[in-house]
């Protein structure tokens, strides 16, 4: 079911030429990339699944800080890494994505932040967008006495 927006809240345009091998740009330039196949290892590059993980990575994260902040809870520290998986699927289509979410929360042991995951997954618009249609995993991890920069 989609559901339509009832007031935009902030608008923006990327416009792409060349698809995997091209570039995409922005607007305003603050974002203007090079393009290639997730497989070729071309310096300088990016790629759309990067660009998704990454957008999705950071929207999660002010998603979670939300619902903590309703909690009572400070969640600033939070580190999320997002894993976009591309591959093959046995649809008409032929390719689709996979997504695992994984958080870690100083101070927060895993099973205690399972809970505010689930929750930033309901008010988070990229999992909102997916929903549905893209397999998302939610992995809450504990990070105390580990590097949070790699959850993954």
């Amino acid at each position: 079911m989609t559901v339509p927006l009832t007031r935009s809240l902030y608008r923006t345009t990327a416009h792409a030429a060349g698809g995997r091998t091209g570039s995409v740009r922005t607007d305003d330039g603050r974002l203007d990339v090079r393009l290639a196949p997730p497989r070729k290892k071309v310096p300088g590059t990016t790629n759309p699944e990067q660009l998704f993980a990454a957008g999705f990575a950071a929207c999660f994260t002010s998603a979670l800080a939300e619902v903590a902040a309703e909690f009572g809870a400070d969640a600033s520290a939070a580190r999320v890494a997002c894993e976009v998986q591309l591959g093959t699927t046995d649809t008409p289509a032929g390719y689709g994505l996979a997504v695992t979410l994984t958080v870690g929360l100083p101070g927060w042991r895993a099973a205690d932040l399972q809970p505010l995951l689930h929750r930033a997954d309901a008010v988070c618009p990229y999992s909102q967008a997916v929903r549905g249609n893209v397999p998302l995993t939610l992995l809450a991890v504990d990070v105390d006495g580990a590097a949070t920069d790699d959850l993954v």
